[in-house]
């Protein structure tokens, strides 16, 4: 017997898991942003700090991946990388991207847009020694975004870095990894509602001055 085919026209859900209002939005972006992520922890929705990055290259391709935030403040919101990445290629050259955390457990999305900054040595460091030795030894090994001839090349490049960082007993930084932060300069609260007449409330900054504005869905 044939499986029957999913008519993905007519798959929908119907949004009714809350609302969002004016009066009901914290002072900052930053801080609606922590009350959002904390209820997303008490929902134990599978990794909650994973967003979706959005970059694109000098000629204006996009390209976007999933990547884990690590951390996030008034100056903007972080994640970590190989600064040779493809992703890190991208920041280098347009100096803006986006981040959408989607928390569909939830019906909700958080989108984050605005300029990138490497952010210190230090916050890399501390980040860094917080990371199991595995990814700390992964981190050194693979040339992120690049060609590789196989999984073996991959394995035998890790046996490599196993060997050569077996007796030490911290790993160091690579010179080649740290963190980026998005700064932004816009922030989107959405939260789904019954017949897609969805609540959409943003924080944009004017200069110095924030701003809040609902969005028509």
């Amino acid at each position: 017997m044939s499986e029957a085919k999913v008519a993905m026209p007519s798959m929908r859900v119907s949004y009714e898991a809350g609302a969002l209002h004016e009066d009901s939005l914290a002072g900052t972006w930053h801080e609606q942003l922590q009350l959002w992520f904390d209820e997303a922890l008490a929902a134990e929705l599978v990794e909650p700090n994973a967003m979706v990055l959005a970059t694109a290259d000098p000629e204006g391709f996009p390209s976007s991946r999933t990547v884990l935030c690590k951390g996030f403040d008034e100056r903007g919101v972080v994640f970590f990388t190989n600064y040779t990445s493809n992703k890190s290629h991208d920041l280098k050259s347009t100096r803006v991207a986006a981040a959408t955390f989607p928390w569909l457990g939830l019906q909700r999305q958080v989108n984050v847009r605005g300029e990138v900054e490497k952010v210190t040595p230090a916050e890399t460091a501390e980040y860094w020694a917080e990371r199991p030795r595995g990814s700390q030894l992964g981190a050194w090994a693979s040339p992120q975004s690049r060609v590789v001839n196989g999984r073996e090349a991959l394995e035998n490049s890790l046996n490599g870095i196993e060997r050569r960082f077996g007796d030490a007993e911290k790993v160091p930084v690579p010179p080649h990894w740290g963190g980026w932060r998005i700064r932004p300069d816009y922030v989107e609260f959405w939260q789904g509602r019954p017949d897609r007449l969805h609540d959409r409330l943003r924080f944009r900054r004017n200069d110095d001055r924030w701003t809040v504005e609902r969005l028509a869905p």
